[in-house]
């Protein structure tokens, strides 16, 4: 099995009870096992407009999946909560990424591992030195010197 990372983040329709389901649901993807998430924070929004502060967490995983198989299985989690693709960064009802899916570094038309933003979110750092503060990434980088040099932004644990 391979331990990979998920980002789950809300902030339409009750966010903090859409980050609820979307782990029940996670639970249900074949030949995985949710192992733990992190607790939630309130993150001010990265995108565009005027919208209202996310609900965001990190949830461990252990999978047999391919990684894009379990993009897959996350997209479809995502479409069942009401996800809409219209705006980049725009509000969302629910958006799970795959930040780390074991050692690998992999880059496709569809998904680049490790998440090419995690070093400049505060709201995806935070959570995931809670499960794993001793974390190295694929390059070699601790997680700790990431969030170091992290910049800040309106974070609070919920």
């Amino acid at each position: 099995m391979t331990r990979c990372y998920i980002g789950l983040g809300s902030n339409l329709a009750n966010p903090a009870g859409q980050l609820r389901r979307a782990l029940d649901a996670i639970t249900l993807i074949p030949e995985t096992r949710l192992i733990a998430c992190s607790p939630f924070y309130s993150s001010a929004p990265v995108g565009p407009g005027e919208q209202p502060d996310y609900v965001n967490a990190v949830a461990a995983l252990d999978t047999d999946l391919p990684a894009e198989s379990l993009l897959d299985a996350l997209q479809a989690v995502e479409n069942r909560h009401g996800r809409e693709r219209s705006v980049r960064w725009g509000a969302r009802t629910l958006d799970l990424d795959i930040l780390l899916f074991g050692n690998i570094t992999l880059s496709t038309e569809r998904l680049a591992v490790p998440h090419p933003r995690i070093p400049e979110r505060n709201f995806v750092l935070v959570p995931l030195a809670d499960l794993a503060p001793d974390l190295i990434m694929p390059d070699g980088t601790p997680l700790q010197t990431l969030l170091q040099q992290c910049p800040e932004n309106r974070l609070q644990r919920l």
